[in-house]
């Protein structure tokens, strides 16, 4: 373990600040299931003041003035933070929510310096201010900071979440206070320090873990102008509802069930080995992964197999194993949900080829579920239509193309999605056809320059690439005379 003792304040105003109330927060081990730490958990009084230090160093502090290369120097100086920091933010990340040590390194903590990295590269180039001219009007459109953010994320790939957001959010020149989950707040206070490591004006961005009505305290905050929300669709629809009634944006990334589809000519051992990642990365604690897998009723059983065989080759266990790929779930709760539903998936007639109920061998203690791979499953079944968010794959085998389209699109969310084949072009026609926000093409990711994002009751807006960027800033039209806007055209 990488800290000492517990964190007893919060960042706020760029300094650590005694919290106004007395309740705590305990971070409890996946593995050990023994506490490991406590934090302060914040009051709607210490939100009052969070959001009162960021409001100050928006209307008053140099940071909406800077320009966009000095915004940019910044951030990367909190890249260049992270980076140094890399070895300690996995550990924190892997003791407090669970991602075996091998993933927080590859995943949880390097991914957010690479998306620093491409934040910097579209900020360099990003349409900040652009002149547009007609016949009726001549226009300099500028792109100015949207305000005081308000970042609720969730536990699962908390870093990765927080950059996603805090990137454009920041270059844009908006100030922040992020309100980290209650299961993985260790990581949130790490950003702290790196916060000032990278010598971010003082209430630039503001830490305050919570509990849920806290969070809610936030979001609809007066002193609030936006909104951005990773978590469940229950929460998301919620706030959406209230931010609504204060017509304050916000953006919603949520929940998902995507599907995988075969094609009848997909090379199967390399499809099913992009899985690993695409399906069971985290623990299967990832809203994007894909676990319903549709395939060709005559290419079922080869699916199957190799589908299993890749379950058999992913060690369980401790998370601080370097051979660990799948390890325990964040609380005791989680695992409790999940194997609620692979008790379901069997009675609704799945047939478990791997897994089940019940602990996996040899793991007397830890928040574990077996991963499970049920087949024969009715696409309108429970467990082929609600998030399960944990290592668990429903096999449905389709009749015709037509049919995998349209098995795909059966569902209320609409996150992600892959399709394999060795026909690219027709994998594409096919990616078209799927309602998500992504879809990737034989294991193909978008980068961290496209926009990622949902449809229908996966969210509301989009992260990610220049897109990303939109929802932290708002337009300005100002008209110019014909004749400047001439000299500088």
């Amino acid at each position: 373990m990488v800290w000492q003792g517990n964190y007893d304040k919060f960042f706020i105003g760029g300094k650590w600040v005694t919290p106004r109330s007395s309740e705590r927060i305990e971070v409890i081990s996946p593995f050990t299931e023994k506490p490991i730490a406590t934090v302060p958990r914040a009051s709607k009084e210490d939100i009052d003041v969070a959001v009162v230090a960021a409001r100050r160093a928006f209307d008053a502090g140099p940071w909406p003035k800077m320009t966009p290369e000095e915004r940019i120097e910044a951030v990367l100086r909190l890249k260049a933070a992270l980076e140094r920091r890399h070895d300690e933010l996995s550990q924190i990340i892997t003791d407090e929510m669970g991602s075996p040590i091998s993933a927080s390194r590859a995943q949880q903590a390097r991914i957010p310096v690479l998306m620093l990295e491409a934040h910097a590269d579209i900020a360099r180039t990003y349409p900040w201010t652009e002149l547009r001219q007609s016949a009726v009007g001549n226009a300099l459109v500028v792109r100015q900071p949207k305000g005081v953010v308000a970042m609720i994320v969730p536990w699962n790939v908390p870093m990765m979440v927080v950059t996603t957001k805090l990137g454009p959010a920041l270059l844009s020149g908006c100030t922040v206070v992020l309100k980290p989950a209650p299961e993985s707040p260790l990581s949130a206070y790490m950003l702290a320090e790196m916060i000032s490591e990278a010598g971010l004006p003082d209430g630039v961005v503001n830490i305050v873990p919570a509990d849920r009505e806290e969070s809610e305290y936030l979001a609809l905050h007066p002193g609030v102008d936006k909104v951005s929300f990773t978590g469940s669709t229950i929460a998301g629809r919620t706030l959406a509802r209230k931010c609504g009634e204060l017509l304050r944006p916000i953006t919603l990334e949520l929940g998902g069930k995507s599907a995988a589809v075969f094609l009848d000519d997909a090379d199967i051992p390399s499809s099913v080995e992009a899985l690993r990642l695409g399906s069971f990365r985290n623990s299967g604690q990832v809203c994007s992964l894909k676990t319903r897998i549709l395939v060709p009723k005559q290419r079922e059983p080869d699916v199957v197999d190799a589908l299993a065989n890749l379950i058999d080759s992913m060690p369980v266990g401790d998370p601080n194993d370097e051979k660990t790929q799948i390890g325990p779930l964040v609380s005791e709760r989680q695992r409790n949900r999940v194997e609620g539903y692979i008790e379901l998936g069997i009675k609704e007639g799945g047939r478990p080829v791997r897994g089940g109920v019940g602990r996996p061998a040899g793991l007397n203690h830890g928040w574990f579920v077996r991963p499970t791979l049920l087949t024969d499953v009715d696409p309108n079944s429970r467990i082929a239509q609600e998030e399960i968010f944990g290592p668990v794959l429903t096999v449905s085998a389709y009749e015709d193309e037509e049919d995998a389209i349209t098995i795909a699109n059966n569902s209320a969310y609409g996150l992600s999605g892959a399709v394999f084949s060795a026909n690219i072009e027709r994998a594409i026609e096919v990616a078209r056809q799927i309602r998500t926000g992504v879809v990737e093409v034989n294991g193909g990711g978008i980068g961290f320059h496209a926009p990622f994002g949902g449809v229908k009751q996966s969210g509301l807006g989009r992260e990610g690439g220049r897109e990303g960027f939109e929802p932290y800033v708002e337009i300005k039209s100002v008209g110019l005379p014909k004749a400047y806007a001439d000299t500088i055209a």
